[in-house]
C-alpha cells in the first residue's frame, strides 16, 4: 500500500505542478530500481502455459486457480488467463526485413542470459518465429533479439543489449 499511496502521490505533485497532459510523469524508484511490469494474457491451455513458462523459459510459478497461473516473468508478473475461446488475432509489422509479430511482449536480457537462453530454447525445440540476429550492430543501440510463441501463439522477443545504457538510443 505505501507504493500505491507514493505513486498518488507522485501523480499529485505531477498535478500541483502544471506538467502537461501526455508528458512523462515523474518516477522516483529507489536508486537503481525500476518497477516490475505486471502483464496478464489469454492462453487456450494452463498445462501447456505451465510447462512453457515454467519449465522451459525457467519462470517460478506463483499462485494460481484452475483459470490462472502467476510467473515471475525475469522479474516481472506475467498472469496467463485460461481463454478456451482463444479469439486471437494478430498481425506484424516490417522491421530489418522481418516480419515482426504485433501484439509482442518479452524481456531485456543481459547478453550471457540471452545467449544461455537461446541454448535452452534450442535444445527444448522450440521454434523461431524470427531466429536470433544482431540488430544495429556496430552502431549505438547495439542488441541481438529473437522472437518466439507460446504453446498458445503469444508472440515472446528477448533481446539483449551490448551497453545496457543505450536501450533507448535513437542513434
Amino acid at each position: 500500500m505505501a507504493s500505491l499511496s507514493r505513486g498518488r502521490a507522485m501523480i499529485s505533485i505531477a498535478i500541483e505542478k502544471g506538467v502537461p497532459a501526455g508528458a512523462a510523469l515523474p518516477y522516483d524508484p529507489p536508486m537503481g530500481e525500476l518497477p516490475p511490469f505486471h502483464l496478464a494474457f489469454a492462453v487456450h491451455d494452463l498445462a501447456a502455459a505451465r510447462k512453457f513458462y515454467g519449465e522451459i523459459l525457467g519462470c517460478a510459478e506463483g499462485r494460481s486457480s484452475d483459470r490462472w497461473i502467476d510467473f515471475d516473468f525475469f522479474g516481472h508478473q506475467i498472469v496467463t488467463h485460461l481463454d478456451e475461446q482463444g479469439g486471437r488475432t494478430r498481425s506484424s509489422n516490417p522491421v530489418d526485413g522481418h516480419d515482426v509479430p504485433v501484439p509482442h511482449f518479452g524481456a531485456v536480457l543481459d547478453w550471457d542470459s540471452f545467449a544461455a537462453l537461446r541454448v535452452r530454447l534450442e535444445e527444448a525445440e522450440i521454434p523461431w518465429v524470427i531466429p536470433p540476429y544482431i540488430r544495429f550492430e556496430g552502431l549505438p543501440g547495439e542488441q541481438a533479439t529473437m522472437f518466439i510463441l507460446d504453446p498458445s501463439n503469444n508472440a515472446l522477443e528477448f533481446k539483449a543489449f551490448r551497453n545496457r545504457d543505450q536501450l533507448f538510443a535513437k542513434d
